[in-house]
């Protein structure tokens, strides 16, 4: 296989991956607290032909040899945890974070996951329907200052302080249920995703990637705010322009291994 079909080929095999990513982020336009995905490329396997004496003439800027790259690759794929934009919802189990915070939720698998998507709802604990859990969209748990899960009652209207502090209200009768843990990340690009909304840490690592907002000073700390949701920080449009230009490259790409095919088919058939 020739130098320019292989360069093709990978760059059509990145250039889809780019597509899939772009995808994905027009996919998840309207999910609460959805992060927006970013890609990087870079060459691959960049190498010098060499050139003989007679190539350097006078007057010539650049050294002799000649660069010859094979195509690009996906390098990164990182997320951008840029705030989206508020949006009022008057559900009393609808929470958004004002700042750099993120919600504790407990995964399927045992383990502490974290999210923006604050689109909760109370989930009727089966051992006392009297009392509930508070929960995400996708059934996780949501944690505590402690780590631990919060039960709240059913009949009960919550009311939600800037501080997460939660009060159910029955009638005149006011009961403090708990503080709901928010915790910022100190290194985001660290954070492993696992949903469309929801990260985890990497295996047996926490220390310098995650800190309680509240052991922050006062002025780094989010607030939270009942009644609002977080949506999703994609732009539409952008995405769709993205996408425009990459179909383009893809084209592009495409047609040169068709050109490079073409070329070679002569080749084969050249008779002496």
């Amino acid at each position: 296989m020739n130098n320019s079909m292989i360069s093709a080929m990978v760059s059509m095999n990145g250039i889809q991956q780019r597509l899939d990513m772009i995808a994905d982020n027009m996919a998840n336009v309207n999910t609460a607290g959805y992060k927006r995905k970013e890609a990087a490329f870079q060459d691959t396997l960049n190498s010098v032909m060499q050139q003989s004496s007679d190539f350097q003439l006078g007057g010539r800027a650049t050294p002799l040899g000649l660069s010859m790259g094979f195509g690009s690759r996906m390098s990164e794929l990182s997320v951008n945890f840029k705030q989206g934009t508020l949006k009022e919802t008057g559900k009393m189990t609808d929470l958004a974070i004002e700042g750099n915070a993120m919600f504790q939720v407990l995964t399927r698998d045992g383990e502490i996951g974290f999210t923006r998507a604050g689109n909760f709802s109370v989930q009727p604990n089966p051992e006392d329907q009297a009392m509930g859990y508070l929960v995400t969209s996708l059934g996780h748990p949501v944690l505590d200052e402690e780590g631990e899960l919060i039960e709240v009652p059913t009949g009960s209207k919550l009311h939600i302080d800037g501080a997460g502090n939660i009060i159910a209200v029955d009638g005149e009768v006011e009961t403090e249920v708990g503080r709901i843990g928010l915790v910022t990340p100190l290194r985001p690009d660290a954070l492993i995703q696992k949903d469309s909304s929801l990260f985890v840490l990497p295996p047996g690592v926490r220390e310098g990637i995650i800190a309680a907002t509240s052991d922050l000073p006062e002025e780094e700390q989010a607030t939270i705010r009942q009644g609002v949701l977080e949506n999703s920080n994609v732009d539409l449009a952008n995405e769709m322009a993205e996408m425009l230009k990459v179909q383009r490259a893809y084209q592009l790409a495409a047609r040169a291994l068709t050109s490079s095919d073409t070329m070679m088919n002569l080749a084969n058939n050249l008779r002496g």
